[in-house]
């Protein structure tokens, strides 16, 4: 018996002295590596789970749709509304309220515009997920009224949630309205001009109540922002999770170049599995750039400089990466651009690969 167990003693003793003579140095790069190695085998592993999971679930495309922006780049707004409906198919629309021109005069309201763009989505069976609340969709993300004083919390925050309360009541028992995303991306502290109206945790907590007070029965989604860092555990805690997704940006304050996030698909899914497993909670992509991030405004940048970071072929790669994550509701961003280029630069590239990319998932 000893001599059978002597060649694995020899082994372990010859390991073990090789390990000794290694210096102090190339030990803590393996430790390291083999630590990593085990980090990235289980985020895989988490990330397959939750896929596997939700792999049963309907994938479906949406769009997010801005009238402001569509006048941005000198379309009418209804048409490039009814473009997407009707040309590409989309019956699923991420919609704004934004409070600065719903409420222009205090206590005053005009849902003309967002009446409209519900009514369209009725008439083919659609789906809303609206934007409620200060910050929402769109640069300065935060869109107050000029009659409202940011340095007076005190004064805003009661007239924010008059006007919510209207968004609300005039909504809540629309057959289009699917869900409401509250406070776009609302820790995202360092981009958007939101800095007076502070982003204390309570006030989002508040808020939430707040909603669900009003409307119990409509699901409640809290975005996090791109390649958010940690694990939202702490509240509100929302009906579902949106995840941001932006790949190839212009990097305006160190590099002044493109920056291609590197991370792979899975990454996205891993965070989100380790979002359900500690908070019950799925995700679901509310906002995967198809657009252009350019130095300056995109419209204002050439062709050229706009294909730089999204282009035809950038954009099928972009919608594939998307649905490589493996969540089943994605938003795309950016569709008055695809149609600006489709109708006033005769460039219907953009628009025929979302056509060709959404096919049979809208």
């Amino acid at each position: 018996m000893n001599n059978k167990k002597q060649p694995n003693n020899t082994k372990t003793k010859s390991l073990k002295t090789r390990w000794n003579k290694l210096s102090k140095l190339t030990k803590i790069f393996i430790i390291a590596f083999i630590i990593i190695i085990l980090l990235i085998l289980q985020a895989y592993a988490l990330a397959y789970w939750y896929q596997k999971k939700h792999s049963s679930e309907p994938l479906t495309y949406g769009v997010t749709f801005i009238p402001r922006y569509a006048r941005y780049y000198d379309l009418d707004p209804k048409d490039t509304f009814l473009a997407l409906r009707d040309d590409l198919g989309f019956k699923r629309f991420r919609l704004v309220s934004y409070w600065d021109e719903i409420e222009k005069q205090p206590g005053q309201y005009d849902f003309s515009e967002l009446d409209w763009q519900f009514e369209k989505v009725n008439e083919v069976g659609g789906k809303v997920s609206l934007a409620i609340g200060l910050r929402q969709p769109r640069w300065p993300e935060c869109h107050a009224p000029s009659w409202v004083k940011a340095e007076d919390q005190d004064q805003w925050y009661p007239e924010l949630k008059n006007y919510m309360q209207a968004v609300l009541e005039r909504y809540k028992d629309n057959p289009a309205l699917d869900s409401y995303q509250l406070e776009n991306e609302y820790f995202l502290g360092v981009f958007g001009e939101c800095k007076h109206f502070g982003i204390e945790r309570e006030r989002l907590i508040d808020e939430f109540a707040f909603v669900k007070a009003i409307d119990p029965n409509t699901p409640v989604i809290i975005s996090l922002s791109n390649n958010y860092l940690g694990i939202p555990v702490g509240q509100p805690r929302p009906d579902q999770f949106g995840v941001s997704v932006y790949k190839r940006v212009w990097d305006e304050t160190i590099t002044k170049r493109y920056f291609e996030y590197p991370f792979p698909s899975w990454w996205y899914t891993w965070r989100a599995a380790l979002t359900e497993i500690f908070t019950g909670k799925d995700s679901m992509l509310h906002e995967l750039q198809a657009e252009p991030w350019s130095p300056g405004g995109v419209k204002e940048a050439s062709l050229a400089e706009q294909d730089k970071s999204m282009n035809a072929q950038r954009l099928k790669e972009r919608i594939q990466y998307g649905e490589a994550t493996g969540f089943r509701d994605i938003d795309l961003w950016g569709g008055e651009w695809w149609y600006w280029r489709k109708t006033m630069q005769n460039d219907p590239s953009l628009w025929e690969a979302v056509r060709q990319e959404t096919q049979g998932k809208l």
